[in-house]
């Protein structure tokens, strides 16, 4: 293959899983600005990894890896402290120009309260992924990912009633 379908190829499969880069960062940003460095770097890594993908797993799955992988990455690198968010606090970004409901907003700022793993499972949880697919996804097993969830779940009612 040359480089020039390579690239048409990658192109494509951007333009397809865009809105999926998209939530993944979202979950993991403080603002727009923090968002839209996220996104630059997973579109990286993800162009440095597509040579290797063998397409022996969905282009979702591998996207999904990478994207979160490059979320946790970057904030290991750049981050030490953990932020939390008041639920009151407002956002001054709405993912793909979209406003989400209060709700939906409450839930995001929840779930930026969480750690970076508990991030990425609730996220793929909300995304329907099997827990099978989770588990490929985050290198966890089927058992974890299932235990993991459940006191997610029951972390994120905790701090809805505080």
């Amino acid at each position: 293959m040359d480089k020039h379908s390579i690239e048409k190829e990658f192109t494509a499969l951007i333009q397809q899983y865009r809105n999926v880069i998209w939530k993944v960062c979202y979950i993991y940003a403080k603002d727009r600005e923090n968002l839209n460095d996220l996104y630059q770097e997973a579109i990286i890594n993800l162009w440095k990894g597509f040579p290797k993908f063998r397409k022996e797993s969905k282009p979702s799955t591998w996207i999904y890896r990478i994207a979160l992988n490059s979320c946790i990455t970057f904030f290991r690198r750049f981050s030490r402290h953990p932020q939390t968010l008041r639920l009151t606090e407002s956002w001054d970004f709405a993912y793909e120009e979209n406003v989400f409901s209060s709700q939906i907003q409450e839930l995001y700022a929840l779930i930026h309260c969480l750690g970076n793993i508990e991030r990425a499972l609730i996220l793929l949880w909300l995304e329907e992924k099997s827990y099978a697919e989770i588990a490929i996804i985050t290198g966890l097993s089927q058992t974890n990912v299932a235990t993991k969830l459940c006191r997610i779940k029951e972390k994120l009612k905790k701090m809805s009633n505080q």
